[in-house]
């Protein structure tokens, strides 16, 4: 491959580009200090393009500048943004809000806070064609219907006169396409949209959004940290690290022949449903703004990285037509291979040390019971993966081992004894060998307390630590999840989700537990975060052997943490075995369809 210069090759507008973004930089209102810098992005129309990195790389930046908005504390103050004609950066904040909608459409991560939940969600469809000015008060009505019956939902009066509470995640996530496509836009920003999602509600979203862009011509920024999703809907990758985008070519172009050593290193951290691999997180973090190094963004974390690389900028190298990536040793890498990383699978066959048992359980939430006569075990030192759909009981299990659900039915046996429904019935000692780490650490963790005070917290609760030892014993738990002390004095709100979830982990290992229930923990993370996290929950397990029972919709993921797995539909156990069998062989049609479902990149 010959590497030669290419910034023209890297700014060439699509004759038929229906956005065009040249030279765009986001900078920190109090001073020059850069969040994205000299993006250069252009969208045709049908077409996906995948914006991904990690948190922190400025994906939702870039994305949300497309509509003219900077967050708080931050400007656009270079570049141009032209969408369908519109150079949306020289608008007044009138016109500009008379694009978004009409020509340029967002949806956010969570669509549910974007719905009122107090107004029916066909008047909010209704409302919304009513402030476009378009069509009559009847056509409206029908345009409403019609386009709730275009993303696959039911367009009956029963279904417009419910309130967004009374929808599942996937349905909410269909409207607010709807909601999208309804005006015809030219130009869609899809915000990490299918983030937590069930593979098969995943699945449905995703080829719904890519059959509406193709049949309206419709243009889509697809932000998220998954790249395995990314494989499976988009035309084109733009891989963004600290502010600027690093590599962008087709997908299959960078999936099958990645150049920059960041994209080497996120495809190297993504779990495959077809083989247990090691999974490890990128050393080091994401460089916030003001902190990022000189030269190459990336080479304090490269390990390709040479003495160049810390003082030359690189400029972007064309590799192949429409390829191209911002490096000084695109010529020195050498091919790619996507079995790097491959271990065998657990063994089906170990003697296993029964730790915790349930039996015949059966859960319900008032009248309505939800979970029927469920029986498995967790060994010492094992990993066991409930997974299923949304609405399959998985949660509403780990909370009744938990305590944290009292309704329920059976028995639950800790070793040598029957624990109480309720942790506040239980012994101090069991609520200490037994944390629960919860799916959303926003609602988790005290926003009034430093990450310091959270962590620290159970180590006085339950006697195990205090004053410099604790501290000390805080620090190094931090540095387990790759977080580190520099957060120590923080407070939640200054966290990004994911470094929000670490803290919530630390919090649960101070008390040093013998059994982790793990509630779609890594569900919200980046890939390279998700690797860190697996490979210290593999470290606790194998060396500490702690059992863990890890509640999922990841069956990719499952390949590569769990030992065992059980899969759950409809509150009923319809699988259950090693994870090498169940994965290889599955018994079940539900299984089958799961598996189907479950993005891969191989």
């Amino acid at each position: 491959m010959t590497a030669t210069t290419a910034r023209a090759a890297a700014t060439t507008e699509a004759p038929d580009a229906v956005c065009t973004v040249r030279g765009l930089r986001v900078a920190l209102a109090a001073g020059d200090v850069d969040v994205v810098d000299g993006i250069d992005l252009t969208l045709r129309p049908g077409e996906v393009v995948g914006l991904v990195g990690e948190s922190g790389s400025g994906k939702t930046t870039i994305g949300t500048a497309l509509l003219g908005h900077a967050r708080a504390g931050a400007v656009i103050d270079a570049g141009e943004v032209v969408v369908d004609g519109h150079e949306v950066l020289g608008l007044s904040d009138d016109d500009v809000r008379l694009l978004r909608g009409e020509h340029v459409a967002y949806m956010p991560q969570d669509p549910a806070s974007a719905l009122n939940p107090s107004i029916r969600i066909g008047r909010q469809i209704v409302e919304l064609l009513e402030l476009r000015g378009i069509d009559t008060p009847a056509g409206r009505l029908e345009r409403a219907r019609a386009g709730l019956a275009e993303v696959g939902l039911p367009d009956d009066d029963a279904f417009l006169d419910r309130y967004p509470h009374q929808l599942s995640g996937g349905q909410v996530q269909r409207v607010a396409l709807a909601m999208a496509f309804l005006p015809r836009p030219k130009v869609l920003v899809l915000d990490e949209p299918t983030t937590g999602l069930d593979v098969t509600t995943q699945t449905l979203v995703l080829e719904t959004m890519d059959r509406l862009c193709e049949a309206h011509g419709v243009a889509a920024l697809y932000v998220t940290h998954d790249l395995a999703v990314i494989g499976t809907v988009a035309d084109r990758v733009a891989v963004v690290y600290a502010g600027r985008i690093v590599e962008l070519g087709r997908r299959e172009q960078v999936f099958s022949a990645p150049t920059h050593p960041y994209t080497r290193a996120l495809l190297d951290a993504i779990p495959h449903v077809s083989q247990a691999r090691a999974l490890a997180g990128i050393p080091g973090r994401t460089p916030q703004p003001g902190n990022r190094p000189s030269g190459c963004r990336f080479h304090d974390r490269c390990v390709f990285a040479t003495d160049a690389c810390a003082t030359t900028e690189p400029v972007p190298v064309e590799l192949d037509t429409d390829h191209w990536a911002r490096c000084l040793r695109t010529d020195e890498l050498g091919p790619w291979d996507i079995d790097l990383g491959r271990v065998p699978d657990a063994p089906p066959s170990v003697e296993r040390d029964v730790v915790l048992a349930v039996e015949g359980l059966n859960v319900s939430y008032g009248r309505t019971q939800v979970v029927h006569d469920v029986s498995f075990d967790l060994a010492r030192g094992e990993c066991v993966a409930l997974v299923g759909e949304s609405g399959s009981g998985k949660t509403t299990i780990s909370r009744a081992v938990g305590g944290l659900h009292r309704q329920w039915t059976g028995r639950i046996r800790f070793e040598d004894h029957e624990l109480a429904r309720s942790s506040r019935r239980r012994t101090g000692d069991d609520r200490r060998r037994i944390q629960y780490i919860f799916q959303n650490p926003y609602l988790s963790l005290n926003p009034r307390q430093t990450v310091g005070q959270l962590v620290r917290r159970p180590m006085e609760l339950f006697g195990l630590a205090r004053g410099s030892q604790a501290t000390d014993r805080v620090v190094d738990l931090l540095d387990a999840v790759a977080l580190g002390p520099a957060v120590l004095d923080l407070r939640t709100d200054r966290l990004s989700g994911g470094e929000r979830q670490r803290v919530a982990i630390a919090r649960a290992l101070a008390a040093q537990p013998d059994v982790l229930v793990c509630d779609e923990i890594t569900s919200a993370l980046d890939v390279s975060v998700q690797g860190s996290i697996v490979e210290l929950l593999d470290h606790l397990r194998t060396q500490r052997g702690i059992a863990m029972l890890f509640v999922t919709h990841n069956l990719a993921l499952v390949r590569s943490i769990a030992t065992r797995v059980d899969i759950l539909s409809a509150g009923r156990l319809v699988e259950s075995g090693p994870v090498v069998e169940v994965m290889e062989h599955p018994q079940q049609e539900y299984t089958r369809t799961l598996l189907a479902h479950t993005p891969r990149i191989d």
